[in-house]
């Protein structure tokens, strides 16, 4: 591949392009869009813009993937916790409804751009990963909450405000005397509904004999089918009068392509929120993407992605839209009605183009609430309780991160919830760093394999202490390892050797080296050896480089094995007659663990 088709995905696979994946691509581009238009609209309102800015974000941006993505399914556009992040960010600065508030959710997506391309261009792509899985897990089960309860507003038909759990349900309550019924009609109804057609819909068309392919289609337009029952009803019964608020006028045409503002105290304060929606969205993205890659057996670039999903949001930007991302299920559904390249996010671009030009002016009467269902059920489906307790049966630790992403994000808010669940990761991570597991080993009666002392039957001597460590050696964890051996030491006043066994150790930092050199002098001075076993070539190669081992009171062995028959003959002899060579595995095995 070369350079240019490297940053231009788009000159690899459009060489190949011919008229049957084009027409897999037009077939699922029709499916997404159908889907994309009232999710587009439900998102903006979610993100407190008018609708028409949500067909703008899945416009352009959906080209931009096409040209600079690698991912053959990935279906760009809003999606609802980057809405979520938005609102919440964007509403710190500005009140919603005022061109200020557009302006800033404009900027927001032009400087989550720029990260994305920046941190593409330098090969960032990596820091992704100090977002633990279940920290995202955490994340986006709190952010469906959050979203859901902001949405009950529109169902009900009250006046509420609010960016937290506790916020939002104390004033849709202090509100529940002036509840519209007919908005909670509309809502509830709609909401029903839409839970049937992603439950039962499907299975019903096709136990009436219908073709699947056509059955996944019709239950995909589920949404559509709401939007255009209830905008009739609303425009035939005028409930816009009767107190059910309704979508209004939306601006038919394209959006006209604009520099966002450069104010560059707008920019400072949007600089970390824009921060946290890129490396969210593409945590998102990327996960989704890798995941349908692996089902055709191909595979994304992660540091192009970066750029991808970065000049998706510029493109966003220019054209009036707003933070986007990969959505999980539009993707899903993109996949799944065949797409086989990016160019069918470029068909779907298309299809919401005339959607904003003919279609705009028919979802005038579309009421509120039907929106706020489509939102609720959306988001529901990314609740998932189950995770939370597979993940406290794992692992403690995991789950404190867990719960405190959470609990923080539903009751102080996104930004401090992410920001909680990054520290507390990073934290738990190097705390357990710190404090790697070391074992006390002795050989497997019959082998030449070293074993556990506390899970496995094995045979040990009183001259020679063999410790495993099973993590590279680096400042964090260098002190407890010394302490570690210290104390062992102290307590068996026989030991005439002491050997770091090594398989584990990938990398020994200059904290660790001297470390080591300090475990060398102090047991030189204790009248013990230290010596070294199973080290690896390239941190041999290091150790080469300094004086280390010609200040090493011992030897490094290959393996422990010939570490056990130089210093402990006697030892390694009644292992060896202990059990005959060829004692079968299921015999020796005592634990689960090495």
């Amino acid at each position: 591949m070369t350079l240019l088709q490297r940053y231009f995905p788009i000159l690899d696979w459009g060489k190949k392009y011919d008229k049957s994946t084009a027409t897999s691509d037009l077939v699922a581009a029709v499916i997404v869009t159908i889907m994309l238009i009232p999710q587009s609209l439900a998102y903006a309102l979610l993100a407190g813009l008018p609708p028409e800015v949500g067909l703008y974000a899945s416009i352009l941006p959906l080209v931009a993937y096409a040209i600079f993505g690698t991912s053959r399914a990935l279906a760009v556009g809003p999606v609802a916790v980057v809405s979520l992040m938005t609102a919440s960010a964007v509403g710190e600065l500005a009140q919603q409804g005022t061109p200020e508030y557009l302006g800033a959710a404009i900027v927001l997506a032009l400087l989550s751009g720029l990260m994305l391309v920046a941190m593409g261009l330098f090969r960032l792509g990596f820091l992704a990963n100090l977002l633990s899985h279940p920290v995202i897990s955490g994340f986006i089960t709190a952010s469906g909450l959050l979203i859901a309860s902001s949405q009950l507003k529109h169902i009900l038909g009250v006046p509420a405000h609010g960016h937290t759990l506790y916020d939002i349900l104390l004033s849709i309550i202090s509100h529940l005397n002036e509840i519209n019924w007919i908005t909670f009609g509309i809502g509830a109804a709609s909401a029903i509904f839409l839970f049937w057609v992603r439950k039962g819909l499907r299975a019903l068309l096709l136990r009436s004999g219908l073709q699947p392919f056509l059955a996944d289609g019709l239950a995909k337009a589920g949404p559509v089918a709401a939007v255009a029952v209830t905008t009739i009803a609303s425009a035939v019964f005028q409930l816009g009068d009767r107190g059910v608020r309704i979508v209004g006028d939306i601006p038919s045409g394209l959006p006209v392509p604009q520099l966002p503002s450069f104010d560059s105290d707008l920019w400072l304060a949007l600089a970390g929120p824009a921060l946290l929606i890129s490396v969210i969205g593409f945590v998102e993205s990327v996960s989704v993407a890798q995941t349908l890659a692996a089902k055709k057996r191909q595979r994304i670039e992660p540091d192009q992605e970066l750029i991808g999903l970065g000049a998706s949001n510029i493109a966003s930007a220019i054209s009036g839209g707003y933070p986007v991302t990969g959505g999980f299920a539009r993707s899903v559904v993109n996949f799944d009605a065949g797409a086989a390249t990016p160019a069918a996010g470029a068909f779907t671009a298309i299809g919401i183009a005339l959607a904003t030009l003919f279609l705009t002016p028919l979802l005038t009467y579309l009421p509120q609430a039907t929106l706020a269902a489509t939102i609720i059920v959306a988001v529901l489906s990314l609740v998932d309780f189950g995770a939370i307790k597979r993940t406290f049966a794992y692992s403690k630790s995991d789950f404190t991160a867990m719960a405190a992403t959470i609990l923080i994000t539903l009751f102080f808010g996104v930004e401090p919830g992410v920001v909680a669940g990054v520290t507390l990761s990073i934290a738990l991570h190097l705390y357990r760093s710190s404090r790697p597991h070391m074992a006390i080993v002795g050989v497997v009666p019959g082998s030449e394999h070293f074993r556990n002392v506390d899970r496995h039957k094995v045979v040990t001597g009183d001259r020679v202490l063999a410790l495993r460590v099973d993590e590279s050696l680096f400042f964090a964890n260098s002190r407890y390892m010394e302490d570690r051996i210290y104390a062992l030491v102290a307590d068996r006043p026989d030991i005439e050797h002491v050997v770091l066994m090594c398989p584990a150790v990938n990398e020994i930092d200059a904290s660790a080296l001297e470390s080591l050199e300090e475990i060398n002098h102090r047991l030189k001075d204790s009248g013990v050896s230290f010596h070294l076993s199973e080290v690896k070539g390239p941190v041999m190669d290091r150790l080469k480089r300094t004086d280390f081992l010609e200040n090493l009171t011992g030897e490094v062995f290959l393996s422990q094995y010939d570490a056990l028959c130089a210093l402990d003959p006697l030892t390694a002899h009644i292992a060896e007659s202990r059990l005959p060579k060829k004692t079968a595995r299921s015999d020796l095995w005592a634990g689960p663990e090495i």
